[in-house]
């Protein structure tokens, strides 16, 4: 058993992530006594479910399922059928790898105890919260106008966003009211807490970007 684990854990560490559900945050109490924030993540478990090498696709990575839902369109159904994978996985993510895993791998199962250890640093990816339209205070922190002097209907203007001279126009990237968040966050260097194995649950120290359910890319930094 040891060493089928010696050998799951060093095919991993060619992978070097893994797929989570983010589930929400939490508290929990250390050694000391001190309280620490933490986020609880579904780590696993995934399925290898495509494996790219260089010398078919020009690179090395392998493609992670996690998750299960009842249906598939029909390109999911056929590229699942090419690769012998049964259940359909809620999520599908690429991952790129160091060198080439063998086509052997395909279906088997990562465990988050599998690629990473209690007191490990992690990054983790995922997609932020949409805010919808928001002005310039919210979005950027602008100060707004002042609060005093008559003024009433000003307090959260963006202010001047152009010159009347050169360039006679409004920047390229000028900040402004726009749509906020619905973007790629990654946050680096997050300390692994505790893992708990038997429920494939991952405790992250502080917060992670997304909602609750939302698809969480951890790697290695």
């Amino acid at each position: 058993m040891n060493k089928q684990k010696a050998e799951s854990r060093e095919k991993v560490k060619k992978i070097g992530g893994i797929l989570g559900i983010k589930l929400g945050m939490t508290r929990i109490f250390d050694e000391e006594g001190n309280v620490v924030p933490v986020t609880a993540v579904l780590a696993g478990p995934c399925r290898v479910i495509q494996i790219k090498t260089k010398e078919n696709d020009g690179y090395s990575s392998v493609q992670l399922g996690i998750g299960e839902k009842k249906k598939a369109n029909k390109p999911l159904s056929g590229h699942l059928k090419k690769w012998g994978v049964e259940k359909v996985p809620r999520y599908i993510r690429e991952i790129k790898v160091d060198e080439d895993l063998k086509k052997e791998e395909i279906g088997d199962e990562i465990r988050v105890e599998d690629v990473f250890e209690k007191g490990e640093n992690v990054k983790v990816s995922g997609i932020s919260k949409g805010k919808g339209f928001q002005g310039g205070v919210k979005r950027w922190g602008f100060a707004g106008g002042p609060k005093t002097h008559g003024q009433s209907d000003r307090w959260r203007a963006p202010g001047s966003i152009g010159a009347s001279s050169f360039p006679s126009r409004v920047w390229k990237g000028q900040k402004m009211a726009g749509r906020m968040g619905n973007e790629r966050v990654t946050v680096r260097n997050l300390k692994i807490v505790d893992i708990i194995k038997e429920d494939n649950v991952m405790l992250l120290k502080g917060a992670v970007p997304g909602p609750k359910g939302g698809l969480l890319i951890i790697e290695r930094v």
